[in-house]
């Protein structure tokens, strides 16, 4: 492949892992502070559907096409900007991860409390609140990886 098809496939890709995180996030508080457990529990199927049709998808094709187009572009590994956004990455990947296991959580315990007719319990909001702060990090990360794509400054 050459190197602009590549550099097409890294920038739709980051832009899909982006977005689907934003939007996912975003549906899923508004979601969750509805406080009804039959609307956490669609929305948070609906989420774990997307995170493993785009985010993961991407979470794969990123990687790839990045240290490709580092390759095709002659730029050493041991660059600082490269080294930056490798680190990044791994760091929102390591928040992403449990983020996926508690989407599952919270998902089978909305379903639950919906079946039941009953509140959404106090360890549904427990992981609620873990999940936003995993969040929180990767989202920064993701964004600093985006500056040292386009900038590459250091």
């Amino acid at each position: 492949m050459d190197y602009v098809t590549v550099k097409w496939l890294h920038i739709l890709s980051s832009t899909l892992l982006f977005g689907t995180g934003l939007g996912t996030a975003y549906f899923m508080i508004c979601a969750v502070l509805t406080r009804d457990a039959k609307i956490a529990a669609v929305v948070g199927k609906n989420v774990i559907i997307a995170d493993w049709l785009f985010t993961a998808t991407t979470v794969v094709i990123q990687p790839v096409t990045g240290f490709y187009l580092v390759y095709l572009a002659d730029i050493p590994l041991t660059d600082r900007w490269v080294l930056w956004s490798t680190g990044l990455y791994l760091l929102a990947g390591a928040c992403w991860l449990p983020v996926v296991w508690l989407q599952i959580r919270m998902h089978r315990i909305a379903v639950a409390a919906s079946h039941a007719r009953t509140n959404l319990p106090p360890l549904f909001w427990r992981y609620f609140r873990i999940w936003v702060t995993l969040g929180i990090p990767a989202f920064i990360a993701l964004i600093i990886v985006f500056y040292l794509m386009v900038a590459k400054p250091i």
